[in-house]
């Protein structure tokens, strides 16, 4: 090739680059995804699939008053039989899971044939035993099948036999095993029931049925049918919905979870990894208790199975702010790990990055391995602390940590974090520090009203992109109206338009279990049976699953009305045009698209929209009040959209080959 020929490719490479810069920006390829905290019950008893509660005699008085070892179960006497029931912990299983029951079955009755044959005393199986009620009743269908496992050893000298039943509030058995607890020694002990009929509140009945003395602990039942049939996986129907969202990323555990209340309950992502029955189980900071079932391998193993990047927070070796009761009154809680610890704690982060991206033959690879996932799992984002207290003993464990980090991983994005408000003194603070160790994001947090939103549309316009970008970790308005999602609608628009310097952002808190809410505003409401979609979760499923990677300015035309907002991008991989547009106003308003600069576009279009009375919302009674209409929409080169009344419109446009 001689010399003018390649001038002339370099200055027709950098004109092209130049016209496509002009024309359109390219934007973060993860700007929506997802915010998982163990608050209001998403976890244990939701979207964590196990059905036993406290199912390993873990639960304390410290998670919450009246509560010890022994709730949610209740002892069992059928036929005349009795015997004994007490908790020990003078030779567990392992010592990360202290508590264990104990059973003493000292009589095994006889079935009356006479005049008592009729009492209550006489029906049923005779035995000794415990019956667990799971989280507000156990939901099994007919016909499917649930794992049971059970660890158990004898304390006597002859084996006992234990009968495994489902059964529903009036005592009807629905399905039934038996299992013999046959060694000295704990062992795994596993059989399977499956309902003849379904129940709405059934419950886990075991009963030993022969004389004897046995230890039993980590009760456990599953639904066979899980989300991706995963062992210790996760309940079916709340994990599609997520994965249905396809979000770019899945943010965990937390939250203010993840720093704790007190340094001694922080969230160690080593205590939940490994064997469930070597776990350390502990309080929840939102007043219950965690049993870590659901941990990092697990969390990890979800984003694999739905194609997001995890994304897991560390603590910055300093626990929430608002520890003992000081939740939003300034933070004056807040403990310190001492600086003693802080080269084990250090050394905990290092280790989460072996454990994720190693290979099998070093000590924390092996572990990811031995769990059953030898490939890595490619994490590439670490979070270190969460809506922290800017004080000086953060500061310096912040540092400490990030240059360990930078130091031994240098390929690990770090996102540090700006406090819990979107201004003031933690805010300002914050962005310092991270802007002075050259973090890539700052983590942002704010919960407000709808209006605040419509009020700051400008935002990110005028942040710098010299400094760190934005990660808006946790945002919503207060509420779950329609009014409340369009709002977030109109401010998302502002996201993707501001996405070269907003990175990713996740609404916040996600799923909130019925009668179990510490956060009255989430995006999906549940039960053990069913569940309700927001139109916050609409309104974030319709921008996850139509984004681009190139945002184009002035395709739609708002004019200066400030109820309006649009944006328009394209998807890099499918050539589609994508355009949202926002109403925010209570009537009908006009929009006019300009599709000009876009070669070979087709004249007809699919459109989603979402409208309704501005004060509507969804409930697990009426969960379709508000949701997003599906059709075909001609269009033109040049066209005038009619926006309904406070409504988010999808418009997406397939380019022809």
């Amino acid at each position: 090739m001689n010399f003018r020929l390649l001038l002339l490719l370099c200055l027709l490479t950098s004109f092209y680059s130049n016209l496509n810069a002009q024309e359109g920006k390219k934007i973060s390829p993860y700007l929506f995804g997802l915010f998982f905290e163990d608050i209001n019950y998403a976890a244990d008893g939701g979207l964590y699939a196990e059905m036993v509660q406290n199912r390993s005699f873990e639960y304390s008085p410290s998670d919450t008053p009246e509560w010890h070892p022994l709730t949610s179960w209740s002892y069992v006497t059928q036929v005349f039989s009795y015997g004994k029931l007490d908790i020990e912990t003078n030779n567990p299983i392992n010592t990360n899971n202290p508590h264990y029951a104990v059973l003493n079955i000292e009589h095994i009755g006889t079935r009356a044939t006479g005049p008592e044959s009729d009492i209550p005393q006489n029906k049923g199986t005779p035995g000794v035993g415990i019956q667990n009620t799971g989280y507000d009743g156990m939901v099994v269908k007919a016909g499917e099948t649930y794992n049971f496992t059970i660890f158990a050893k004898q304390l006597s000298n002859n084996p006992i036999s234990i009968h495994v039943s489902l059964q529903d509030s009036n005592g009807k058995i629905l399905g039934e095993n038996n299992i013999e607890v046959n060694t000295k020694d704990w062992k795994k002990y596993t059989t399977t029931l499956t309902p003849s009929v379904n129940s709405d509140s059934s419950s886990l009945m075991l009963l030993a049925t022969s004389k004897g003395k046995l230890a039993i602990d980590v009760v456990s039942l599953f639904p066979q049918n899980t989300f991706k049939n995963r062992k210790n996986g996760l309940r079916a129907d709340l994990a599609q919905l997520l994965a249905d969202m396809k979000p770019s990323f899945v943010r965990f555990p937390g939250g203010c979870l993840t720093h704790g209340e007190g340094v001694g309950n922080m969230y160690r992502w080593k205590n939940t990894v490994g064997p469930i029955e070597q776990r350390i189980e502990q309080k929840n900071l939102w007043g219950y208790h965690q049993t870590g079932g659901l941990g990092y391998f697990e969390y990890f193993q979800f984003c694999e199975d739905i194609g997001a990047i995890p994304l897991p927070v560390l603590p910055a070796a300093v626990s929430c702010q608002n520890s003992g009761g000081t939740w939003r009154v300034g933070g004056t809680g807040q403990q310190a790990l001492p600086m003693e610890d802080m080269q084990d704690y250090i050394q905990d982060v290092l280790d989460l990055v072996e454990w994720a991206n190693g290979p099998i033959n070093s000590k924390w690879g092996s572990i990811r391995a031995n769990a059953g996932h030898p490939e890595p799992f490619n994490l590439e984002f670490i979070g270190i602390g969460n809506e922290d207290k800017m004080t000086p003993e953060f500061e310096e464990r912040f540092n400490m940590i990030v240059s360990a980090v930078k130091a031994k991983y240098p390929e690990i994005s770090l996102i540090g974090t700006s406090g819990p408000f979107s201004d003031g003194e933690d805010f300002e603070k914050g962005w310092e520090i991270a802007d002075v160790n050259n973090i890539p994001l700052v983590d942002e947090h704010y919960y407000k009203q709808p209006e605040w939103f419509l009020s700051n549309l400008d935002r990110y316009d005028s942040y710098d992109r010299k400094k760190p970008g934005v990660y808006l970790g946790e945002y919503a308005s207060w509420g779950n109206k329609l009014k409340n999602a369009i709002a977030e609608a109109a401010y998302m628009t502002t996201l993707e338009r501001n996405a070269d310097i907003v990175k990713m952002a996740s609404y916040a808190p996600l799923l909130a279990k019925k009668d179990h809410t510490q956060w009255t505003t989430d995006m999906i409401f549940f039960d053990n049976k069913t569940y309700c979609l927001t139109p916050n979760y609409h309104v974030q499923k319709m921008f996850s699953t139509n984004y681009g990677d190139i945002y184009y300015k002035n395709i739609i035309a708002t004019g200066k009305d400030t109820t309006l907002s649009a944006s328009c991008l394209k998807d890099s991989k499918t050539g589609d045009i994508i355009l949202k547009m926002v109403n925010t106003s209570t009537e009908f308003k006009q929009m006019k698209v300009n599709l000009n600069k876009f070669k070979n576009l087709p004249l007809d279009a699919k459109q989603i929209v979402l409208t309704g009375n501005a004060e509507a919302e969804n409930t697990l009674e009426n969960p379709d009040t508000i949701k997003p209409i599906e059709s075909k929409i001609e269009i033109g080169k040049s066209f005038t959209y009619q926006a309904p009344p406070t409504s988010l419109t999808v418009i997406r446009i397939k380019q022809k080959p």
